[in-house]
């Protein structure tokens, strides 16, 4: 079988530059690795990468419709792609600095069910869930 490694995630999102700007601020995705414009298809992308590899492509499309969801369990009743999650190294830094760049609370972190992981929820400015994890073993 061939290996798979990760590249990134896609996320559909209302208004592009907006939201270049929140992941930019809110985890360092500031680097364009690739941009689209296709005004037939009213379509603009953009990869954004951060220095450590992380990667989001943003794609707007006009008139696309939001989907939202209460929280990690409401996600969970519709079939599909509902959230996405980044390892942090401080839980308590990065749920700080994700709520000063625009994101909303939605769970404040807590210990998770695997010893010594904690995790929280955050909404970006436009409803899409995030899930921040520090793994075990590392300070609280």
């Amino acid at each position: 079988m061939p290996g798979f490694v990760f590249d990134h995630v896609g996320l559909s999102v209302a208004d592009l530059d907006a939201q270049r700007r929140f992941y930019g601020e809110a985890l360092g995705l500031t680097e364009a690795e690739e941009t689209v414009d296709l005004p037939a298809a009213h379509v603009r992308t953009a990869i954004l990468r951060a220095g450590n590899g992380l990667k989001i492509e943003l794609i707007e499309r006009r008139g696309s419709l939001p989907q939202e969801f209460a929280d990690p369990f409401d996600g969970a009743g519709a079939q599909g792609y509902f959230h996405w999650a980044v390892y942090v190294e401080d839980l308590g830094a990065a749920f700080a600095s994700v709520l000063a760049a625009g994101a909303r609370e939605v769970s404040a972190p807590a210990d998770a069910v695997r010893p010594g992981m904690r995790f929280a929820y955050v909404k970006d400015p436009e409803g899409n869930l995030l899930e921040l994890i520090q793994p075990a073993n590392r300070p609280a």
